[in-house]
């Protein structure tokens, strides 16, 4: 995510975001510093689960791991079978949404300075769990696709992995990611939905109980376009259905934006050879698609809350 962003009107109140947000936001973007997956594999089939959604914590357990065989492990869920989970003053929820028609091991990444209860769940098709976020932190969720763990919680993912955890501390590329940074500057969130590392589940993020209007409809459209499957060229298919960035995929100084090619002046997909940036805007058209795709980042003043849904445009 990246915060010299543009200009955001809430409210009426002109909100410029400050250089000091950019500091507090520049989450990293070492795009293909992280082995990519075996390349060849087809690009996955996401089909739409029926809409429904379990009580928050009986849809996927926060704690919980599941072995090859799909037994449950860990803890109990942390909230009662239809009640919302206690919020603290100045938390966030973010219902995490699964619509697909596969099993998607939902996973977040640690703060210390404002821990999270759990930092994975495991949502079938059509569930739902509400995550209660401190006030102030700052990361990522995303969704792990075609897991395997044991009864330790060791295993491995064929995308979105935790370093063959189950308990997440960060993914590997690529990697289609929510990310946020809460009252990182004037009380404001800042979010947006990241392809710079690629992409392995499509997903977009709504907002409710905010001063604004939510910039993404309900059903992940944007005036720009909808939500759909990204089309990967061959070179950039990863395993599992990802896609590589370009970075990743083809290297040198021009897609890793390098040397001549380093910096928001320079780095402009437009004079690359092919702006494969546009196989994930055209996906996603309300997401970042290269590091400096500023217009990608949104805010929320006013008690926000959010829902995360991994799904495709119905």
């Amino acid at each position: 995510m990246r915060l010299s962003r543009r200009a955001l009107v809430g409210a009426g109140v002109l909100l410029v975001v400050m250089a000091a947000a950019l500091v507090t936001f520049a989450v990293t973007r070492s795009s293909g510093s992280v082995p990519s997956a075996t390349t060849g594999s087809p690009s996955t089939s996401y089909a739409s689960a029926p809409a429904g959604s379990a009580a928050p914590g009986q849809a996927a357990s926060p704690g919980s791991a599941e072995s090859a065989g799909f037994g449950r492990l860990g803890a109990a869920p942390s909230a009662s079978a239809g009640r919302s989970p206690s919020v603290p003053a100045g938390a966030r929820t973010i219902t995490l949404v699964n619509t697909l028609g596969e099993r998607v091991w939902a996973a977040a990444s640690p703060d210390k300075a404002h821990p999270l209860a759990a930092t994975e769940w495991v949502l079938e098709a059509g569930q739902s769990v509400i995550v209660v976020v401190p006030s102030g932190w700052v990361g990522r969720f995303w969704g792990r696709t075609g897991c395997s763990f044991d009864a330790s919680g060791a295993g491995h993912c064929q995308t979105g992995d935790c370093g063959g955890k189950f308990q997440c501390t960060g993914s590997a590329t690529p990697t289609t990611l929510a990310e946020f940074a809460l009252a990182a500057w004037g009380g404001m969130d800042f979010y947006d939905v990241s392809m710079v590392d690629g992409s392995n589940l499509p997903m977009w993020i709504n907002v409710s109980h905010s001063v604004g209007k939510d910039p993404v409809s309900a059903t992940g459209c944007v005036a720009a376009g909808c939500t759909k499957p990204v089309d990967c060229p061959e070179p950039m298919r990863a395993g599992g259905g990802a896609c590589k960035n370009p970075c990743a995929a083809f290297g040198g100084d021009t897609y890793c934006c390098r040397n001549a090619w380093a910096g928001r002046e320079h780095c402009i997909p437009a004079k690359w050879p092919v702006d494969y940036t546009q196989v994930f805007k055209r996906a996603e058209p309300y997401a970042y698609s290269y590091a400096f795709d500023d217009s990608a980042t949104m805010a929320c003043k006013g008690g926000c809350s959010y829902r995360i849904t991994f799904g495709v445009t119905q």
